[in-house]
């Protein structure tokens, strides 16, 4: 048999957080086909490993590239990181079902302009992905905010029994056309007026069909721990999986928590289905927040539509030289975005670290100057704080952007080295792995990543993206193929 691609002599993680082993790998259409020794065994296309590492490949679990994988196909960022797969819809926010005028609300702004905002259902947004075929595949989730935008007039109260309504008829409509499940950004302006009583029906809905319910709760500061018990709640009560987005101990006077809130995770997991994500980073980015200004931390605006300007400058700065207030100073940038160093470093790990988390990057790839986790944290994690750090080992580091990601989210047959999975893959060379985005230079790719695979096809090679973009819809009522290629499972090959 003459296979589509034969990758030889790899160590190979298989997500499943046990050690590497040597192996060839073999791949005929998309999936993965044979696994083992194959000294003797043909491809139209043959990549000598020579003992790198080859992973499934990356698993975005928190991304807001809703609007770019339609815009930007390439994906770049995600793919020079080994992302081969890529989940939109988180806080609270997608590109669907919405249509939107010039008024965009906040934080929907971060997924682009009012034109971008043109998919009235779930289903006109998976035919514009793919349409678009962008180099990785795609998966949404439906964000409570965005639905909010289409049935309700104000934002700074709790949705009538008609508009929750009204919402969890789109939200059903959205369910049934694939996407994943519910995604709330409860600390936002526009959605924290939203009650539990609003949230439960919809994550009712979620539960009823099979989806996943993720949060970015409604208090990552002091009241972080009561915004624990409320997610853990209303996800309970919905009979739905919960991921807490990009766990976090944010505001000095919050650091040190993170054993605590770990614990109440552990506790939670024990009674239902709960895990969270993180990123290797301990500034966090979003848009300019009044309610996150103050001085006990850095603030830098990486963008402002009234003063353009001030990109790329401390908040401290701007305010001294307008000698006016922090809070003053920021209202008169809004609406602008911004990077908050409100984390510390010790707690970061420990989350990063915890078995229940997961791996997300939160890029903003709208911003002009985003936060270097849009092209740096994956490699990040895996040459900083596992070569380098011994934080976890590398099997565990790839087990969390990979096999638990794609269990999670329920994406079949992803995130795992195995006869019959897609053919997802990422080559890197574990000695050069490095990020080498940072604060200053935040667009730069990362070094190390050699090779990545999507669905079958080599979509980055030596740094050269190809032409041929392979990614998809992943839709979330989509069953396992009925053309399998054939599978050999034998250990030795001969002629």
């Amino acid at each position: 048999m003459v296979y589509d691609l034969l990758i030889r002599n790899a160590n190979v993680l298989d997500g499943s957080g046990a050690p590497s082993f040597l192996a060839d790998v073999a791949i005929q259409g998309e999936r993965i086909c044979a696994i083992g020794k194959m000294p003797y065994a043909t491809a139209t296309t043959i990549i000598e490993a020579e003992e790198r590492y080859l992973a499934p490949g990356f698993i975005d679990v928190h991304t807001h590239d809703d609007t770019n994988v339609i815009r930007t196909p390439a994906m770049l960022p995600k793919l020079t990181q080994g992302v081969t797969t890529v989940v939109v819809g988180n806080c609270g926010i997608s590109a669907s079902p919405v249509t939107l005028d010039a008024d965009i609300p906040d934080p929907m702004n971060l997924l682009g302009s009012a034109v971008d905002f043109r998919y009235p259902s779930f289903a006109d947004y998976a035919s514009a992905v793919d349409t678009a075929k962008p180099s990785i595949n795609v998966a949404a989730l439906v964000g409570h905010t965005s639905l909010r935008s289409q049935v309700m007039d104000s934002f700074d109260r709790p949705a009538s029994s008609d508009e929750i309504a009204a919402m969890e008829a789109l939200l059903r409509q959205a369910l049934d056309e694939g996407a994943l499940g519910l995604s709330s950004g409860l600390a936002y302006r526009n959605a924290i007026h939203a009650p539990t009583a609003e949230m439960a029906p919809l994550v009712a809905a979620v539960g009823h069909s099979g989806g996943v319910y993720t949060t970015h709760l409604r208090d990552e500061f002091a009241g972080l721990l009561d915004a624990m018990d409320e997610a853990f709640t209303t996800a309970r009560d919905g009979q739905v999986p919960l991921v807490i987005s990009h766990l976090k101990c944010a505001g000095a006077g919050n650091w040190g928590g993170a054993g605590k809130a770990l614990s109440k995770l552990e506790a939670a997991a024990q009674h239902q289905h709960a895990h969270c994500d993180c990123y290797p980073y301990t500034a966090g980015s979003s848009t300019l927040d009044l309610g996150q200004v103050t001085d006990e931390i850095e603030i830098t605006i990486t963008w402002s539509t009234p003063h353009p300007e001030q990109a790329r400058r401390p908040l401290k700065v701007i305010a001294a030289e307008w000698g006016i207030s922090l809070l003053e100073a920021a209202k008169q940038l809004q609406p602008a975005g911004a990077v908050y160093h409100n984390m510390s470093e010790a707690d970061m790990q420990q989350v990063l670290a915890h078995p229940l988390s997961m791996v997300g990057s939160d890029g903003l790839p709208n911003d002009p100057h985003p936060h270097p986790r849009l092209w740096g944290a994956f490699p990040r994690v895996l040459a900083h704080y596992s070569r380098d750090l011994k934080l976890m080992p590398l099997a565990e580091a790839v087990r969390k952007m990979t096999s638990l990601s794609a269990a999670n989210f329920g994406l079949t047959d992803r995130g795992e080295i195995r006869i019959g999975a897609y053919a997802d893959l990422t080559l890197f060379d574990l000695a050069v792995l490095e990020d080498t985005a940072n604060y200053e230079v935040p667009i730069a790719a990362a070094k190390g990543i050699d090779m990545v695979v999507v669905n079958g096809k080599i979509a980055y090679h030596q740094g050269a993206i190809s032409d041929q973009r392979s990614g998809r819809m992943l839709r979330r009522t989509e069953r396992i193929s009925q053309t399998i290629p054939p599978l050999q499972t034998n250990q030795e090959q001969t002629p």
